[in-house]
């Protein structure tokens, strides 16, 4: 597929390389002779396809992203494929600096600025907003057939109870903005100090902002309370930050469930160490509940 894929983009490189950390699809980092480096991204699926697509067109110039030098719709074989530029530099680091923090949450911000129009409504990227809590509500018991398969049955069932009950103490959802849905370190790229940008757009939605905050505050706000002020500065020099400490622990929560669902649908061996993680968090999350009948 890959020889494909370059031989329809008429693409003559000096080397590729596939890159690490992506899980929704696979990606290659292409030389030119002219020593530059882009980027070749095959989705999974169409749809997954179609999502970033239309992503590149939403966000231009609202957020700093790669530029989108060409596509391909596929064919039976390739569900499609997209060529970016490269954003100069490396996925976010847990030490970077509180100044990074916010220009990550302004960034942010801007982003979930971006409402739904009646063209964005209407295409590929779905706007789930008006039934928010119905939709994570089906995401959420879609993972639970396969996590089923690999928690003990009193952490899963206390898990099935946990979710009712804070599903029912939630907020009304703060939207309708444009979200990443994968908002993490990985996905954000910095380079001398600087921000450069964010990638990877195949899960975006329009819905709740409150979903975003889940994982970049798992795997880097969390380490240092200095990084998550100034990540709020940043937010809120843009638009109000949320009350956090109303949602957050309910996305803590089923982001850690429907990653161990997700870590047994993908493939438990490869992604075993993912599944591990998120297990501890599971199980700190749910102490005094798995006694609950």
């Amino acid at each position: 597929m890959l020889n494909q894929v370059l031989k329809q983009f008429n693409l003559q490189v000096i080397s590729v390389n596939e890159v690490e950390d992506s899980f929704s699809s696979t990606v290659y980092k292409c030389t030119l002779p002219n020593g530059e480096s882009i980027f070749l991204k095959i989705p999974y699926t169409r749809v997954k396809y179609e999502r970033e697509l239309a992503a590149y067109e939403i966000l231009a110039g609202h957020v700093p992203i790669p530029k989108l030098l060409d596509h391909w719709a596929g064919d039976d074989k390739c569900p499609g494929a997209l060529l970016l530029s490269e954003l100069k530099g490396k996925s976010l680091s847990a030490t970077a600096s509180p100044e990074i923090a916010y220009q990550i949450g302004a960034m942010q911000a801007s982003m979930h600025q971006i409402k739904p129009s009646n063209k964005t409504a209407l295409g590929a990227i779905q706007n789930e907003f008006p039934n928010w809590h119905e939709f994570i509500e089906r995401q959420f018991y879609s993972f639970a057939e396969d996590a089923k398969e690999v928690l003990e049955e009193d952490l899963y069932m206390a898990s099935l109870r946990k979710f009712e009950q804070m599903k029912g103490e939630l907020p009304e959802p703060d939207g309708p903005s444009f979200v990443h849905m994968d908002f993490r370190p990985a996905n954000i790229i910095v380079e001398e100090g600087q921000v450069s940008g964010m990638i990877d757009f195949e899960s975006v939605r329009f819905g709740s902002a409150e979903i975003d905050f889940t994982k970049i505050h798992r795997d880097f706000l969390s380490t240092n309370s200095s990084l998550s002020d100034s990540f709020q500065m940043g937010y809120n020099s843009i638009r109000p930050m949320i009350d956090l400490q109303a949602v957050l622990p309910f996305y803590r929560f089923i982001d850690a469930f429907n990653s161990n669902g997700w870590s047994q649908r993908r493939g438990l061996e490869k992604n075993f160490a993912f599944y591990e993680t998120n297990l501890r968090i599971l199980k700190e999350m749910l102490q005094g509940d798995r006694l609950e009948k």
